[in-house]
């Protein structure tokens, strides 16, 4: 497996891991404020899942999807579905060697050329940002069994290594 599809595959699935999580947890505890980041869990996954659907819409030069559902068993379907998209299209743009290759931000006013490399980049290191924020939130919660969330941890726990 090569160093792209270990990353998105890494970013996948610790996003999905904290996200069943959550199953357990009350509707006021998912959006239980607290005065970090998006403020609450829902949120804070709500923005990752949707990060994922913008960008990969962008960089497919396509409208972009309405957002989905909020309830965790939607998020799951969508996280998975954004995922799969955003490998399939950095596959894409790899095996092209297309990193530095451009598309059409149409979202910017004006619209910004930006490169593919960048912001699948991009997309992999705000998520990790975001999870580290979720694990804080979780913690406060009182959920046990958090994820280290590092990719050999999941190497370890899934048996890629």
């Amino acid at each position: 497996m090569d160093l792209l599809d270990r990353l998105l595959k890494h970013d996948a699935w610790t996003s999905q891991q904290l996200l069943l999580l959550c199953q357990n947890l009350s509707n006021e505890e998912f959006d239980r404020e607290f005065d970090i980041g998006h403020r609450t869990v829902r949120a804070t996954f709500l923005h990752m899942i949707r990060n994922v659907e913008v960008w990969t819409d962008l960089m497919r030069g396509q409208a972009v999807r309405a957002p989905g559902g909020h309830s965790v068993s939607a998020m799951v379907e969508r996280l998975d579905r954004a995922s799969g998209d955003l490998a399939a299209l950095a596959r894409a743009v790899a095996d092209r060697g297309d990193w530095d290759g451009r598309f059409v931000d149409c979202l910017d006013d004006p619209p910004i050329e930006k490169t593919f490399g960048g912001s699948i980049a991009h997309v992999i290191t705000h998520n990790m940002h975001h999870r580290a924020q979720l694990l804080y939130l979780l913690r406060r919660l009182g959920v046990t069994g958090l994820p280290e969330g590092d990719v050999l941890s999941w190497e370890r726990q899934t048996g890629r290594s």
